[in-house]
This record gives structure tokens, sequence and C-alpha cells, in this order.
């Protein structure tokens, strides 16, 4: 496929507008004798992408500027200061399929950058707002970078959060620019970088408020402005060219990467090897290793899925949108009922996220140590520069406590956070509806109890809705909004709001048990103390699992989240669902012991605490488990490390696809985007039912009919319904369907 007709193969791209005609991407203007700004301000979007059509119109540009022997400065910039560029079309990368127009497009990229570096006169990026990428990497091809001063600002190269790594001169300019060490940590990170942050570490030259943005880089253009670069002096040949020293620093970095991914994710590791050999290559042979590792990454698996999940996350912005495009109003003021770990934390996420937030808590102890909490939180986030110490200090005090629940009218919002019991729930809610506005939210963070039933009663309870926030919350990026039977899209999409405001993803789920994550995580969490109750070892199912990609295996999950609320939770599932949600009586006989877990000291692994780290430390299983087992002293059955796994992956896969049936979540996608960000499902695969297509229907129906078959203290309490297709899914193994189109 010849490169220019990627932007057309684009399935996400046509409908944006029409293609744009040749020239009216980019602007030249000449403000002065020896100057020119060169101004990416594309007429077919309102926020600049580096899409085909732009580069090839700044490609022309500038081959025209390198003809102008009368100049002296180039300023490129963006049509605002807080407004450059986010980055390359993700929709056309999405659209490749084959390994030479991969490469191609990546060969293109840096031709224009190198056009622009290669131009005599001095040249400054004027920079601002989001400067993700590829967008970055345009600057890093200029002699110096300015960014504008201003909380929008962040700036870096994502790359390898995508599954590809910085193919248009990132990885050869950004060590060259700040040294190896510094390149690898922003590279493999991914992370974008706040203005003082890039800053202090050279990512860039000069910071200036967005107002005098384009007149300082313009000054610094024209030499009427010093501007010097950070130097490295000595390290640069002791760490950047030394052999010795690089051997040291790739062992280190690649045990992380592979401690880190389990050799799911190929870009770090090729990124690695490109940036350790930047100093000392090249740079056309480096741009050319570059893009040819890049081409090879960009038409992986990986890199698919983890585009698709980002740009997933993108669209779940658009729940705070109506119909017609119109967003809802950011909120100011909103409030939490209960200061427990869950309340405390939702109610700090508001204070530093800018809104000025009520807790409340009968418990002055309850209170003191959400203060504490929040307190420390931001001292840290201070420390590391991530915030201004004033940012700090108004964090802290946004943050208001009452021992009554009084003093909530003014709030636009509030969640009750208070014990899992429905007459508690209804009675905080009661008494927040009798002093709050009839059009402001009343939100619950329950993860078990129906919102219809809190609604009933209640005053307007259109206005009644879930906020579901996840352990631990600053964590954890999900957030779940539960719609009741009442609850009017108005309320969904103001909920939606705050949710994006406190930097969370939304998905909006039915009123039913479990609602839609935890519903799904149930069995997956039985079916592992199934086949440890069979006599399976709890650290060969952890492995199992980490080495499938999951974050944590499913035994160490129970501890982590309490053998107590486990156990609740699986009850709960249990009530709502029947037979198939019946949980192993395994959970109960070790909490019947007094384990709950990692917070006791025991669980199903026993744990240490360990001063120098802070933390409890795992040990091991527990020694008395083949005791507790339901048939102690039965050898265990040979099941292989893929039934293993079929066991706990399509046990939350028949759930899922029961959920899609039902409408518990709008479509494949979003359910996709929940199992990843709710639950931690594997990334790279792209979410549970991306990996169902592609493992194929067909497949996934004869495994789960296999499942069926098992040993007879697996199947007791008829838990093997779970592995009973429903309708859906076996006509989509009839018929051959996807779950998704692509």
């Amino acid at each position: 496929m010849p490169l220019m007709e990627l932007k057309s193969a684009s399935p996400a791209a046509a409908p944006i507008t029409p293609e744009p005609a040749p020239g009216t991407c980019v602007r030249v203007e000449r403000p002065e004798a020896g100057l020119a700004l060169v101004v990416l301000a594309p007429p077919h979007r309102k926020t600049t992408i580096l899409d085909l059509a732009l580069m090839r119109d700044l490609l022309a540009a500038l081959e025209s500027l390198a003809k102008d022997r009368e100049l002296k400065g180039l300023v490129i910039c963006g049509r605002e200061p807080l407004s450059f560029a986010v980055g390359a079309d993700l929709d056309a990368l999405a659209a490749v399929k084959d390994l030479q127009t991969a490469t191609e497009l990546a060969r293109f990229g840096q031709r224009v950058f190198q056009t622009l570096a290669d131009i005599a006169a001095f040249k400054v990026a004027a920079v601002g707002g989001p400067v993700p990428g590829g967008a970055y990497e345009l600057a890093l091809a200029c002699d110096r970078i300015v960014l504008a001063e201003h909380p929008s600002s962040r700036i870096g190269l994502p790359e390898t959060q995508l599954g590809i790594l910085p193919g248009w001169g990132g990885c050869q300019r950004l060590p060259r620019r700040v040294g190896v060490p510094a390149a690898l940590e922003a590279i493999l990170s991914g992370k974008l970088y706040a203005p003082r942050p890039a800053y202090k570490r050279g990512l860039v030259d000069r910071l200036a408020w967005p107002e005098n943005l384009l007149s300082v880089a313009k000054d610094i253009a024209l030499a009427r402005k010093r501007c010097a670069r950070k130097q490295r002096g000595a390290w640069a040949f002791l760490i950047d060219k030394n052999p010795l020293a690089k051997n040291v620093i790739a062992k280190r970095a690649l045990a992380e990467i592979r401690a880190k991914t389990r050799g799911h994710y190929p870009a770090p590791e090729a990124a690695l090897r490109l940036v350790l050999a930047a100093p000392a290559t090249p740079l056309a042979t480096g741009l050319e290793n570059e893009a040819r590792a890049l081409g090879e990454l960009a038409i992986s698996s990986t890199c698919k899925n983890l585009v698709r999940v980002f740009r997933l996350s993108e669209e779940a912005k658009r729940l705070s949108r109506d119909e017609g495009g119109a967003d809802a109003s950011a909120m100011t003021r909103a409030g939490v009922v209960g200061a427990g770990v869950m309340g405390a934390a939702i109610a700090g996420l508001m204070a530093e996220r800018g809104l000025t937030a009520r807790l409340a808590d009968l418990a002055p102890d309850a209170l003191d140590s959400a203060v504490r909490s929040h307190r420390e939180r931001t001292g840290k986030a201070a420390s590391k520069r991530i915030l201004e110490a004033h940012q700090a200090r108004a964090a802290i005090d946004r943050l208001q406590t009452s021992q009554q629940i009084v003093g909530f009218g003014n709030c636009e919002l509030v969640v009750e956070a208070v014990a899992e019991r429905l007459e508690v729930k209804r009675k905080v809610l009661g008494a927040l509806a009798a002093q709050m506005r009839d059009d402001a939210i009343l939100a619950t963070n329950t993860s078990s109890l129906s919102v219809e039933a809190m609604a009933q009663g209640l005053p307007h309870p259109e206005r009644v809705v879930g906020m579901h926030f996840f352990n631990p919350v600053h964590a954890m990026p999900l957030v779940e909004i539960v719609r009741g039977k009442q609850t009017s899209d108005l309320t969904v999409r103001r909920t939606a709001k705050l949710a994006l405001q406190l930097g969370k993803t939304p998905v909006v789920v039915a009123d039913v048990p479990g609602f839609l994550v935890n519903r799904i995580l149930g069995p997956y969490l039985d079916e592992a103390l199934r086949l440890v109750d069979l006599g399976l070892a709890p650290e060969r199912i952890d492995k199992l699992a980490l080495e499938f990609g999951m974050p944590m295996g499913p035994i160490e999950l129970i501890d982590e989240v309490g053998l107590d609320i486990a156990s609740h939770a699986a009850e709960s599932l249990h009530a709502g669902y029947g037979g198939r949600m019946e949980p192993c009586a395994l959970a109960g006989r070790v909490l019947a012991l007094g384990a709950k877990g990692k917070k006791s000291g025991d669980g199903f692994y026993r744990y240490r605490q360990d001063a120098a780290k802070g933390r409890p430390v795992k040990l091991g299983a527990r020694e008395d488990l083949a005791r507790l087992r339901s048939q102690a002293g039965m050898s265990p059955p040979e099941i292989s490390d893929a039934g293993v796994l079929d066991h706990l992956i399509l046990s939350m896969l028949g759930e899922a696809v029961r959920c899609l049936e039902e409408g518990v979540a709008r479509d494949a996608r979003e359910l996709d985007l929940a199992t990843i960000f709710g639950m931690g499902f594997a990334p790279f695969r792209g979410g549970l039912l991306r990996y169902a297509d592609e493992r194929g229907a067909k497949d996934v129906v004869a495994a789960m009919r296999r499942m069926q078959q098992v040993p007879e203290v697996l199947s007791r309490g008829a838990s093997r319904e779970r592995f009973n297709p429903c309708a859906l899914l076996a006509s989509m193994a009839e018929s051959g369907a996807r779950f998704h189109a692509s």
C-alpha cells in the first residue's frame, strides 16, 4: 500500500472531515525580517494531529524555508499557546497491516523531522498543552524547546504504552539531549511530564507563561534572549559512551522490564536497545534501525490491542456529553459520607482534583485518619514537584470534615460510602436528600446492593445513581456508573463528568448484582479456590495467571482484598445468580481460623511485616491447606497448565458474555474496557471479549464443554453451570461470529 493511501485506509479517519486541500494544514508567517513562524493549523480537525495531510504540508513548508538564505530564526508552534499537537494519527497506525507500509510510515515521519533539523536557521519549538509522542519528537528536531508553564502542559514519549516506540527520531534525539539514563526513564515509563519536572530533566530548555510563549520563542530564535541547553559534561563520556557503564544499565533495565512485562510487551526491550546504542551510532543509521523496529512493532497484535484500548478510553470521555455533543458542567463542590478506606480516599481525591470536598463520619478517629492520609499524599506530591507548594496547601484546605451529616446543602453530588447494609445506606441518603437541592445527585459507592432499592421512597429518585470506585481509589482507573431504573440520562452524564474530573474512566452499567466487574471477577476467584480445594498449589495457580498477563494471581488477590470482604461479595453474587455462583467452602474454612488475608498476616498465604519496605511481604502458602480441603487426603488430579488457565479465564468469559446478552454493558467495547481498567485483564490481549475473538467462539465453547467434565469435588454445588455457554455464545460458535468487527 502506498504511504499516502494510509489515511483513506483508516476506518475512523473518513468521518472526521473531507481531506484538506494541499497546503492548508500549515501556515508560514513572516512577522519580521529573518524570522519565520511555522504554525500547525489543520482546518479539518479541532485538535491538531500529525496525520499524513499535515505532515505532507509541513514537509513542503520546511523544504521551501530550507532554500531561504536570509532566514535566521524559525519558530514552530500551534494555533494557540496551549494547543500544539497531540501526537501522531493513531487511526492510520491501526490501519497498517504489513511491515513494509509500517516501516515506510516511520521513515516518512523521520524525513519530515530531519528536514526541519537540517535547516540552517536557529529553530525553536514553542509548545504547550499536551505534547505527547510524535509532537515531542517534532520539538526534539529543533535547537531549543520552550514549554508553556500551565497545568494542562504535559510532554513526553508515551509510545511504549501503545506497544510501539518513538520512531520519528525520539529514540535517537532524546538520549543525545538528556543522556541515556534520563532518556530510558522517559521512554520506558511512557510518562508525560509537567512543565517543571520536564525542565529539571532537560526535556525542555525554557518555561514561559502561555501569554509570553511565542514572544519568548521569537527572541530566542533571533538570539535576542539567551537560552542555554543543559550540559552533561563528563557524564556524557562516563556513561553514554562507556560500554561498561551501559552494560550495567542494560542489565538492570532489562531485568526490570522483564519482571514487569513477563515477555508480553516487546516494545520496551526494543526501545532499550536503540537508546543504549544511540550515542555511539551515526544518526542516519540510528534512525533506520528505529524505523525498522517501529515497523515490526506497529503490525503486532500487542500494538493493535493497546491502541484499541487507548481509543476506547478516549471514547469513554463522551459519556458526559448529550446527543448534540454538549458537555455536562464541571462540578465544584462534592461530598462523601463515610470516612472508611474508600470514603476517605474518594474525598481526598476530590480535594486533590480541585473540588471543595466535605467528608462526614460519626467517628472522629476515622476523620482524623482521613485527613492525615490526605496530607501525606499531597505532601509527597509536593516533594516530587507534581504539585507546587501552594497547590498542595490548597488541596489540603479543600477537604472539610464533619461528625454530622450536615453542611451538604451546596454540594452538587454526594457519595455515600457507609456500611454495606441497605437500611443504613437508605437512612444516609434520606438525610442527604432533606438538605440538598432537588437537582443535586445522590450517589452510592455500593459494590453489592441495588441502586433501585436505595432510591425507593426518596424524593426525585431520578437523581440517585451508583458511583462504584475500586480499591485502591487513587490507583484504579475505572468508575462504574450504575444506572437504576429511574436514573435520568442527565444524572448519568453529570456523574460521568465528575468521574472524568477525578481522572477516572467511566463506564455505564446496569443495576444488577455485582454490576459488571465484580460479577465477572467472582467466578474467576471462585474457580481458583476450587482448584486449591482440589489440591493444586496456590503458587502454581497464581504463577500461571501472571504468565497469562493478569496483574496479580487470583489467590493472592483474595488475600489482598481480604477473605471477609471477598466472602461477603461471593455470598451476594450467590444470592443474585444462584447455583453457578455458589461459593467454594474453602474460603469459609480459612476465614474461620481468623485468617483474613494480608491485613491479618495470613490468609491463603503467610505474611510478615517488613519494616524496611513498610508493608507485609508474602512468605508462602499456609501449611494446613491440605487438611482444610473438602476431600482431605486425596491426591490432586493432574490438570495441565492450559487446563488450569481455561478454568480461570473461561469462567470469567462465560459470565462476561451473559452480561453482554443481558445488556449490563452497552456493547463489547465497553465491556472490554471495564475488564482491563477494573480488574486488570491483560491489556495486551485487548480485553476479555477481544481474547475470545482471537481464540474463536467455537474453540471457547468446546473448551467450556470440557470444563463441565471435571472431578466430583469441583462439580459440587452446580459450579459447572458457569461453563454452560449462554445462548449468545452458543450461536456465535455456530455461526463463526465475532464480538468485534475487527
